[in-house]
């Protein structure tokens, strides 16, 4: 994973940032391997975050730094995209586009739920996936989803 959102923000990058000193796309995490489905839907959720703190948390050629961190155990994981630029207005409603559709309906054919947490400086957007390992499981039964699982919903923390 690490290798594939390396190089999916290079491409991000080269093609969306003027100035690669002003805005560093940086990527933690991700040493694994996951199935093909879920690293297609996880790839289309970096690029629907990062793109959208490239175009709302740098305006006015405000330098800035977007990471991209993913981090699992076992069936288990996290994916933070988080800026340090200017955060979500604290006072107006949140508006939420297509792009936080896209998202959530991204996180919720992998089980996972969406936060939205203001930072500050900045925005973070965690997609988690939670998944009780029972000890009865047989291997390939770990990495199906729960019965029942709900879909994914966005939460914004303030």
């Amino acid at each position: 994973m690490h290798a594939y959102f390396t190089q999916l923000c290079e491409s991000i990058s080269a093609s969306m940032i003027g100035d690669v000193g002003q805005i560093a796309l940086i990527v933690e995490g991700g040493d694994g391997v996951v199935e093909a489905r879920v690293s297609v839907s996880l790839g289309l959720i970096v690029t629907e975050l990062v793109i959208n703190a490239l175009k709302h948390a740098f305006p006015d050629g405000r330098p800035g730094i977007i990471t991209v961190d993913y981090n699992f155990h076992g069936p288990n994981w996290v994916l933070c995209v988080r800026d340090d630029g200017v955060g979500m207005p604290l006072i107006a409603p949140v508006r939420t586009g297509l792009g936080t559709g896209i998202v959530a309906a991204l996180a919720a054919q992998l089980h996972a739920s969406v936060e939205i947490t203001p930072e500050h400086p900045g925005t973070q957007v965690s997609i988690t996936h939670t998944r009780i390992a029972l000890v009865e499981d047989e291997p390939e039964a770990a990495s199906e989803p729960l019965a029942g699982a709900r879909p994914a919903s966005i939460a914004i923390k303030s």
